[in-house]
């Protein structure tokens, strides 16, 4: 399969068309590595070439380099796998730095071909560090167009040579956060920055490519750091400002990874060591860090969950045989900001929205707020006017239930109330049609006691959104006892054509996500109980690499909905509840009107929408024991317990599918990205090493880390819940 064109004209220029069949956004394989140094190397070696565009024939430049492919290049390197890695990524060095020289002789630089990198809009990871190779980089001002090196996010760093080129050309302070964040920016932001050297309309692009290549002259193809004399900008580490440098940043990675991320670590040893020394010799070091990353099982795990199965998950891996739902116009029953929230991305996905509430003016509240969010959207250049013009159009508020008709998928996103969402199923079904599939986005009530309210039950289903909509990546998709595969299949088409990730479990009480988060906050408000140092408590748990500790979080979701959450679960189990002692503290302090971040108050202290720290009254109702835990015991506590919910989750059969598991933890509330989930975790570390943990936490804190079934078997087996990443 081709996946580049080459074609020349008469001014001898060459053009090399990066354009996959097939595939809605080009992905870098080696297959694609070795065909594009063979026409890299015909136009270099033919005379009546002078210049090379490289470009795309897709809307987009490229998307990153396939991860399956760095995988099989280590399985394919059998009992020396870092090997394999080293040489793999020193043939791609060996390309890209081919494409830097052009042909030039190297001890005058002069008698290369200008080779013009024309981005006619994303391009992320070796998409960008292949245009880094170029000459001159020129990108299109195409809305929506995103340029970066994202290599970080999924627990590794920019291989190809991006690290050293981007230091080398912005200096390590100025190329810290675009390597270290992993953030994509839009076109403008990284021509301002110095990361790429122009921005033009999408319609001038190659015009401009062309203009460029033809006027070029041999200085303009020396890169700085093969200029005689060159300097890195802000200076190399042993140069004063250089010093500062590296020692902030040092700093400034312990204190975002808390020593939990290798990639982050080994990226600025690769910079630190690369700087003092030859282009090439540092590009060898990178080369070395890179391998010595992919040789952790933190970065098999975050590939593994981030990249190979939230991949496979987002393609259907686990969608029913029926064919694909043809999906034109929903209903949202409920204006507030869950229903507005999902009103807003599907009608962004492109399809009609039906935007009912119990009033005309709550709809239009609701559609007004959407506007708002698209307008602040709109202003920080994520979106153009004619976008949001084109969303607001496809979404029609109103109060009458008649308004549904003709709708393929209705939604109800309103009160947590058995009785209310029962009333609004009931009012909406007579204008519905008999094949329409009725979800609830309920976050804690069963889905086969809602679909009661339904007279076709195998048309109720559970998609349950996380806050806010149209941030979080995660849909829960919950399949109710009677819930037939049609509507199963057409909740995953809806989540697929929002461009989000999808997690079908089955019915049970908090479902998948919420079973697992509400352990972790419980033993948060345990621990305070116990006199454990609340800022011991939250720095232990950010230490693990959770975004927020159980308090904070508690603050965010609201001490309120914890409150009702817990009379409701008591009501429920009965004498089965197990959580009475995080009660002790969850109702003394809504009690003190302590009701979270919304109310200005909770376990912290707020001045006004600011954060200010822990609210100092803690310690008048719980005061600090003399003797504090180790803090990795207090880590151990936090994780372990959720770790176990999720493994009971699996084996009571609400989940079928550990990937799936693993990514909802991650995607979900956060979950030890590093890990790679909880069941790669216990992979990680082996099904022995955790039950021997879960036990000893066990004798001393109670059943709650009672170590489940599966995990004993898997122990006395010796079973994984996954194959090696290579294998997936």
């Amino acid at each position: 399969m081709t996946d580049f064109h080459y074609a020349t004209d008469a001014d001898g220029i060459a053009t090399i068309t990066w354009d996959m069949a097939d595939k809605s956004m080009n992905v870098m394989s080696f297959d694609g590595l070795s065909e594009l140094e063979t026409l890299i190397d015909k136009a270099l070696g033919d005379d009546n070439v002078k210049a090379v565009i490289l470009t795309s024939g897709k809307r987009d430049f490229a998307g990153g380099m396939d991860l399956n492919a760095l995988a099989a290049m280590r399985a394919q390197a059998g009992d020396d796998p870092a090997r394999g890695i080293f040489e793999g990524l020193c043939r791609i060095h060996a390309l890209l730095r081919k494409i830097e020289r052009a042909g030039m002789d190297p001890r005058t630089h002069k008698g290369g071909k200008p080779i013009v990198a024309a981005l006619p809009g994303t391009a992320a990871g070796i998409g960008l560090e292949l245009a880094l190779a170029c000459h001159r980089i020129i990108a299109a001002d195409r809305p929506g167009a995103r340029i970066g090196l994202p290599e970080i996010l999924v627990g590794i760093f920019p291989g190809a040579g991006g690290t050293t080129r981007l230091v080398r050309k912005l200096g390590a302070m100025a190329a810290a956060p675009f390597l270290l964040e992993g953030k994509m920016h839009p076109p403008g932001k990284m021509q301002a920055a110095g990361v790429i050297d122009e921005v033009v309309a999408p319609d001038a692009l190659m015009g401009r490519a062309r203009e460029w290549v033809l006027g070029a002259r041999d200085a303009d193809l020396v890169k700085p750091w093969d200029a005689k004399g060159y300097k890195m900008p802000g200076g190399a580490p042993y140069h004063p400002a250089g010093f500062m440098t590296f020692v902030g940043a040092s700093a400034m990675v312990g204190g975002r990874t808390a020593g939990v991320y290798p990639a982050a670590k080994a990226l600025l040893a690769a910079v630190y060591e690369g700087a003092q020394v030859p282009f090439d010799t540092a590009l060898r070091i990178e080369a070395r860090w890179f391998t010595w990353v992919m040789m952790q099982p933190q970065a098999e795990a975050m590939i593994r969950s981030l990249f190979v199965n939230k991949q496979a998950l987002e393609k259907g891996a686990n969608r029913p045989d029926v064919p694909a739902a043809r999906l034109r116009r929903i209903g949202v029953i409920g204006a507030g900001m869950m229903g507005a929230g999902i009103a807003q991305v599907a009608a962004r996905a492109g399809l009609d929205v039906v935007l009912l509430d119990a009033t005309p003016e709550g709809a239009e509240r609701g559609r007004a707020g959407i506007e708002a969010a698209l307008d602040k959207a709109r202003k920080r250049g994520r979106l153009s006017a004619e976008a949001m013009a084109e969303t607001l159009a496809r979404i029609t508020p109103g109060a009458e239930p008649a308004r549904l008709e003709g709708c393929d998928l209705v939604i109800e996103a309103v009160f947590e109330d058995p009785k209310v969402k029962a009333d609004v199923i009931a009012n909406a079904l007579p204008h519905l049609p008999d094949d329409c599939i009725i979800a609830t986005n309920t976050s804690t009530i069963p889905v086969s006691e809602l679909a009661k309210a339904s007279t076709n039950p195998a048309n109720f289903i559970g998609i349950h959104f996380f806050s806010p909509v149209d941030r979080m990546a995660l849909v829960e998709i919950i399949r109710g006892d009677r819930t037939g595969p049609q509507a199963v299949a057409m909740a995953l088409d809806f989540v697929r054509a929002l461009r989000k990730t999808p997690i079908v479990v089955n019915d049970a009480r908090f479902f998948y996500a919420n079973r697992c988060i509400i352990p972790y906050i419980n033993e948060g408000l345990r621990m305070v109980a116990e006199g454990v140092a609340p800022a011991l408590i939250e720095n232990a748990a950010r230490g693990l690499g959770f975004p927020l500790g159980p308090l904070q979080l508690i603050d965010e979701t609201s001490i309120e909905l914890g409150v009702k959450i817990a009379k409701a679960t008591r009501a429920a189990m009965g004498d089965a509840y197990p959580d009475s002692a995080a009660d002790a503290v969850l109702f003394a302090m809504a009690e003190a009107g302590r009701m979270g971040r919304k109310a200005g108050a909770g376990f912290y202290d707020y001045d006004g929408k600011e954060r200010r720290g822990l609210w100092p009254g803690l310690a008048e109702h719980w005061p600090p024991a003399g003797r504090q835990p180790d803090a990795r015991q207090v880590q151990e506590r936090l994780l372990l317990v959720q770790v176990l919910e999720a493994l009971r989750a699996h084996e009571a059969g609400v989940l079928t599918d550990p990937r799936e598991g693993d990514l909802g933890a991650i995607l979900g509330w956060g979950f030890a990205p590093w890990s790679g989930g909880p069941f790669s975790w216990v992979d990680m570390v082996g099904p022995a090493e955790a039950l021997a943990r879960s036990e000893a936490l066990a004798a001393e804190h109670g059943d709650r880390f009672a170590p489940p079934d599966i995990l004993r078997d898997m122990a006395a087996e010796g079973r994984r819940f996954h194959a090696s990443a290579q294998a997936a």
